[in-house]
């Protein structure tokens, strides 16, 4: 049985660092580390796959589940995906990418349990957005940031460090001073974010 008060510890921290491995053939694993080093989620995705099912798992050896992210459709241009707490069954929100206008500037919308428009996540500056995906040396030279509101008001910042081998997504819940953003959907939506877009910044 897992310990609900050490999963719950997991989720408490206001700042977190994402990290994977850039070169990997077959996909990687994706490491969550809190402000005290140690980690709290893991996962693993393979790069090849068209329906995503994102497993977080609370250590590397992947016993115990604690979220899941995943899509019903393989075809689905607006690519919305549900986030459910795999010990308790419950879904704790959704993600929805914005289509064909996150091919100019990632944009995604975050959903409330019911699958109602909660909040935003949208990446910084048009032109930085368009440079990176013109350019592989701006990609690098230009880290992707994220501004995450709900209802219009600012919850977390998601920005990369500039890293040519590692990718590293550093995470930022200061904003949310009224805990209006779950953290779980919160660290769900960096995941899927540095998955999907990461390859572009």
């Amino acid at each position: 049985m897992p310990d609900l008060d050490d999963i719950a510890a997991r989720f408490a921290e206001d700042r977190y660092l994402l990290r994977r491995k850039f070169f990997r053939i077959f996909g990687g694993g994706f490491h969550l580390y809190g402000e005290d080093g140690e980690l709290k989620l893991y996962t693993e995705m393979k790069r090849f796959k068209l329906r995503e099912d994102i497993r977080l798992y609370s250590d590397e050896s992947m016993e115990t589940e604690i979220l899941k992210i995943s899509t019903k459709s393989i075809f689905d241009i607006s690519g919305s995906y549900a986030v459910v707490d795999t010990l308790s069954g419950e879904t704790v929100g959704g993600l929805r990418r914005k289509g064909l206008k996150s091919f100019f500037k990632d944009e995604w919308v975050i959903l409330d349990e019911h699958g109602e428009d909660l909040g935003s996540i949208k990446e910084d500056g048009t032109f930085r957005a368009l440079a990176r995906r013109a350019l592989d040396a701006a990609a690098i030279l230009m880290p992707q940031g994220f501004h995450v509101e709900i209802g219009g008001a600012p919850v977390a910042t998601f920005k990369q460090q500039f890293n040519p081998f590692i990718q590293k997504l550093d995470l930022d819940f200061t904003p949310d001073t009224s805990g209006r953003l779950d953290r779980r959907l919160g660290l769900a939506a960096a995941v899927l974010i540095l998955a999907i877009e990461g390859k572009q910044g």
